[in-house]
């Protein structure tokens, strides 16, 4: 029997590219653990932090587990749900035949959803919603410590 864990997200970047920081929030319900954690990189795009917030969450998790996945990234979640398996079938291509963009960082998440069983929860960014609210104080705090 799989656990459940809630895996909350957030990238933030400013510019694009530009700095960019990237935290995620794990909650286990049953034990109610929660483990945050965030990083930066000097040169990135919003995507990209909002993709290894993610990435880096689900790598954080040691066994196989059924993750509800949080985020304010259709990007990423629409990602997940709908394109990643088209682009697979297309080699890495779009529905317009070009590359995908950061086909790396998509295929560990296609990676790790094969460990994972993953749902997934678009939350509206900066309206209230405390554990999003929470990851981008950490993804911009990260985002800042690298800026300066």
């Amino acid at each position: 029997m799989r656990h459940t864990v809630q895996l909350f997200t957030d990238g933030a970047c400013s510019g694009n590219p530009g700095p960019g920081g990237w935290a995620y929030i794990l909650k286990h319900p049953a034990s109610g653990k929660v483990v945050e954690f965030a990083g930066a990189e000097a040169r990135t795009t919003n995507n990209r932090m909002e993709l290894t917030a993610v990435i880096q969450g689900l790598r954080h998790i040691k066994e196989p587990a059924k993750v509800e996945i949080y985020s304010d990234s259709k990007y990423v979640l629409e990602g997940l749900e709908s394109w990643l398996d088209n682009w697979i079938k297309r080699g890495w291509k779009t529905a317009s035949k070009k590359p995908v963009k950061n086909e790396e960082l998509w295929r560990d998440l296609d990676e790790l959803r094969k460990i994972h069983d993953l749902t997934f929860h678009w939350v509206r960014g900066h309206d209230g919603h405390p554990e999003n609210e929470r990851c981008d104080q950490l993804a911009v705090e990260a985002r800042e410590a690298i800026a300066s």
